[in-house]
This record gives structure tokens, sequence and C-alpha cells, in this order.
């Protein structure tokens, strides 16, 4: 066969029959270097031809591979870093203590470790535009692939209105005197802005807006290491050394197992977004070489960004200090450990800074579920389980009513202008509050049902390319913890915490994110009437990636000649 350049290569299937030049391919057609011969204002999403549909690329995957290494690389270990990190943490902190702090984020960590590796070895050997929920449809039951794939998409709708409100109250610390209103308006037009740049503007925003959130992160960590010691300066609380005086006084833990119980769900929020990498390499130049490299990451995030920073965090800020009980454990920026800390150390500005930071931040989860939501919604469409019109992508490889439904529910975020808007607005926050411990546990089950299914059909672990680090065992260990911090969680919803009575009202803002997931599994049944696949069911071979063996072979004897002790190092590097 001819080098014809296809954007597909060896990755995607190939059609015989088509002429190089074509403007109107139907499906698989046109050439990578046709695509770069398109006028620059096309690609850019900026010039009318670009709202046309897309008539080119592969049938399975209409959308651009414009992310290079660079931007998946800070997808995976900046990409959910926002409210849930510096600014949700200080109410998890009031609730459970530094030891909780880090107990709950250290467990969650390793789920998400165990999440992110099955995911990267399903999304190396099957590249679907639209992601996990493919892998739930294909390996487990195509009514639960229908609910989690809405299940996303609406988590991300209603994050979406909350990271707007977020950002529109951070501005508030500095008391410019202007509603809040106005500033939601101004960063959903920041956010519209990005989008018209399509993939590529939402690759760049994470590079950058990744690059500054764990610059401040190590920052603060710096700082706090320097202030633990007593180093800080005299118009400060930090004068003389620290030390680890607070977690004996007022302890290490509030509010006993219980108060640890009610970390779990702040810490799920928290790490939210984390299975991005694995939607964003669909659109990547060279998924397969880029992809596991990503994964590895995420190990960094978790220990360094996370656990590191929060450790400084419960050593510099006391559980009882009452600025951690704001106003909305997730809106209030005052209530941010990290600006307490830098408050009480009298670095003047640094605060500031550190509110500059959780404004980017804020928006850039913004920007990631319009991203997460519309190419889930878009991958829905091309699959039969949303209607169809949401699978069209234009010139600019933007998938355009995916991406302006999305959009629309930015409009939720006014609701808090009203007098009632922050109760409604719990309700709507309550929707999303758990939807990201299912999507996990999915890509953990599925992991553990396509291993099963590879052996059945006579396949060794040889062949597959990007294996998970601690297999199905991890898996195993990934899903188990998804199903103890739902029983966490379900125990402080029906008893809450600091002996308040019972309520339907707690219970259903605390858990109303299972009953939803429920129904969309009934309308997907309904829908499909397909139930649990069998073992022998399990397509194993149908759209599997192509390979270079060659390559991944001469990579394996490379690792294999390691010491022990590099070779360990090379899981997480």
């Amino acid at each position: 066969m001819a080098n014809t350049g296809y954007v597909a290569d060896k990755d995607l299937p190939y059609k015989e029959g088509y002429s190089a030049g074509s403007d109107d391919l139907p499906a698989y057609g046109r050439t990578v270097h046709e695509q770069r011969e398109e006028s620059i204002w096309i690609r850019l999403g900026i010039s009318p031809k670009s709202f046309q549909r897309r008539n080119a690329l592969d049938a399975n995957n209409q959308l651009n591979h414009t992310l290079k290494k660079r931007h998946l690389h800070m997808i995976a270990i900046g990409g959910s870093i926002g409210a849930g990190l510096f600014v949700g943490s200080g109410s998890a902190l009031s609730r459970g203590g530094p030891g909780a702090l880090i107990l709950d984020f250290g467990i969650i960590g390793i789920m998400i470790f165990n999440v992110v590796y099955a995911l990267g070895e399903l999304a190396v050997m099957y590249p679907v535009s639209g992601g996990f929920y493919t892998y739930s449809t294909r390996f487990i039951d195509p009514s639960w692939g229908f609910a989690m794939g809405w299940n996303y998409v609406f988590q991300w709708a209603i994050v979406l209105p909350l990271e707007l409100t977020v950002a529109g109250i951070t501005v508030e610390y500095w008391q410019v005197g202007i509603n809040v209103g106005v500033w939601i308006t101004i960063f959903f037009l920041v956010i519209l802005l990005v989008n018209i740049f399509g993939v590529l503007g939402y690759g760049e925003e994470e590079f950058w807006a990744s690059l500054l959130k764990l610059t401040a992160v190590i920052t603060f960590m710096l700082i706090g290491l320097v202030l633990v010691l007593g180093g800080g300066p005299d118009s400060g609380i930090y004068t003389e050394y620290w030390g680890a005086r607070l977690w004996y006084d007022p302890g290490a833990f509030a509010n006993g197992f219980k108060g640890v119980c009610s970390v779990f769900v702040t810490a799920a929020f928290a790490f939210s977004g984390t299975e991005l990498v694995g939607l964003a390499a669909a659109e990547s130049d060279n998924p397969a070489k880029h992809l596991p490299g990503a994964v590895k990451q995420v190990f960094w995030r978790i220990t360094l960004f996370y656990i590191l920073g929060l450790l400084f965090v419960g050593l510099l800020v006391r559980h009882d200090d009452e600025r951690l009980l704001g106003a909305n454990p997730l809106l209030d920026v005052n209530a941010s450990p990290f600006v307490i800390a830098a408050s009480d150390a009298g670095l003047n500005g640094y605060d500031d800074f550190i509110n500059v930071v959780i404004l980017v931040s804020v928006i850039s989860i913004g920007l990631s579920g319009v991203y997460g939501g519309s190419r889930t919604l878009c991958a829905l469409a091309e699959q039969g389980y949303a209607p169809k019109f949401f699978s069209y992508v234009d010139r600019a490889g933007r998938p355009l009513p995916a991406t302006v439904v999305i959009l629309a529910f930015s409009f939720l975020a006014y609701i808090n202008l009203s007098a009632s808007g922050p109760v409604v607005f719990d309700w709507l926050l309550a929707l999303s509050g758990l939807a990201a411990l299912f999507t996990w546990g999915s890509i953990c089950l599925a992991h553990i049902r396509f291993r099963k299914a590879w052996a059945y059909h006579g396949h060794t672990l040889d062949e597959i390319p990007f294996r998970a680090v601690f297999g199905v065992t991890g898996s195993w260990i990934g899903l188990i913890l998804v199903v103890v911090v739902l029983v966490a969680q379900f125990y402080t919803a029906v008893w809450p915490l600091g002996g308040a009575d019972p309520s339907a009202e707690a219970f259903f803002k605390s858990y109303l994110a299972l009953p939803v997931v429920m129904v969309f599994w009934l309308a997907g049944f309904l829908w499909k009437r397909t139930g649990w696949l069998r073992t022998h069911q399990i397509d194993v071979d149908t759209g599997r990636r192509e390979v270079n063996w060659e390559i991944i072979n001469k990579e394996r004897a490379k690792v294999a000649a390691m010491p022990a002790w590099r070779r360990m190092l090379n899981y997480v590097i």
C-alpha cells in the first residue's frame, strides 16, 4: 500500500479508492498534508468555513489529533488541581483534622493511581474518542455504559457553573465592589473564547495553567518548610520552631472515625478530572507513545502536590480555626488553608498570589468541564446513545452542538444571585457529588473484565503494549476502595457529623448521585435491552490498535536489563 499520509497511519482503518485532494471524502478520507494545507483560520476555528461539517478523518474519531506530549503530561500532572485542593481542603481539615486529611487523600490517591493505569492500558489498546464510558459498554454491560456516559456528561455540566461561581466569588477577596454576576459573565466569555480554538486552545490553556498551579504548590511547600522550621518573618506567628505542634494540640484527628469518613468526598472531589488524560489521548498526535508517559505523571501529582502539600497545610493551620468554617466549603476563598497560612505568616502579597492561582485553577477546571462533557456527549451520539446531531464535528475539529449544550449549563451559575440560589445550587452540586466515583469504579471493573476476556480468547500479557503496574490486583484494589468510600459517605449521610439528627434532605444532598446513576442505567436498559456481558461475549479484537512491536520489545529488553531499583522507578518516570 502506498504511503498516502493518512491521518490514521497504522493506528486507524484505511479505505482504498479515495483520491488525494478531495474535499468531500465520506468518513475516512483526507491526508495529514491536506489538513495542514487548509487555511490556518479554518483550523483555528475563526473562519465561517470552520463551522462546516467535517467529512474527513477516521469514522470513529473525527476530532483533531493536535495535542502534543507536553499537553498530555501537564493535563495528567496538574489538570484537575483546583478548588477541591485549594479551598475544599479547608473544610476537610476542620471536619477530620490533619491526620484524616493525609489518610483520606492518600487512600484516594492509591485508588486514582490504579484507576489511571487501568485506563492507560485500555486507552493504548483501544483508542476511542469519548473514552472511558465505551469501555463499560464493551466489557461490562451496554446499559451500564449508557449510564456512565450520561453520568459523566452530567457531572461536568454541573461542575462548570460551580467553577464559574467560585471564580466570581474569588475576585470578591479583593473587595472590588462589583456584582458577582458581572464576574461570572466575564469568566464565561473567557471560557467561550478558549473553546473557539478547539482542542488546541484547551491544550495550551491547560499547559500554562497547570504550570502555574504546580509552581504555586511547589512554592507553598518550600515556604511551608521554612515556616515549620521557624523561619517566618517577624510580622507572622511562625517566628520560632513550629514543627508538628498542631498534631498534638488541637490534635491529629477531629470528630473521630466519623470525621475520617466525612473527608473522603472532599478528597474525591479534589481528584475529579484526573481521568481526563485518557479522554484527551484520543486527540493527541501519538497516543500510543505519549499516553504511558502521561499516566506515570499521576504518581507525582499524588505524592508531591497533594500529599506533601496537604501535609504542610496540616502543620501550619489549626483544624479548629474558625476561618476554615467559611460560608460555603467550596465557594469561600477566605476559608482556603493556603490563604490562611500565608496570612498568618505575615507574607504580604502571598495570599493575593494564592488567590490568583485559585482563580486560574477554577477557570481551568471549568474549561475541563466543557472539554470532558462535550467530547463524551459527542461520543455518546456516535455510538447511538444520544441524539445523532450531537455527533456533528466541524472542520476545526470541534463537536459544536455538544459544546454549545455544555456551555449552556453555565447560566446555572446565575442562580446564586437570587435569594434562594444557594439552596438550589446545593442540590445541583449534590447531583454530581459522587459521580466521579462511579466513573473510576467502572474503569477498574472494565479493566478486570478485559483481562479475563483477553485470557479467555487465548491472548497473553506479552501482547499488551502498555500494562497497568499492578495488573488486575491494582484494579481490584481501586474498585474496593471506591466501594469503601461510597460506604463511608453513606454512613455520614445517614448519621451526620456533629450529632445532628438524620434527615432525608441531608441524606440526598450527600447521596443523590446514586439514584441518578440508577435512573440512567434503567433508561439504558430500556433503550438497549441488554444486560451483563458474559466473558465469551466480550470482543477483545475489533478496533484494537496496531503497534510497532519492534520498538516495544526493545524498550522492554532495556527495562529488563536495569537494576531492580531502576525498574521500580521506571513505573513512575
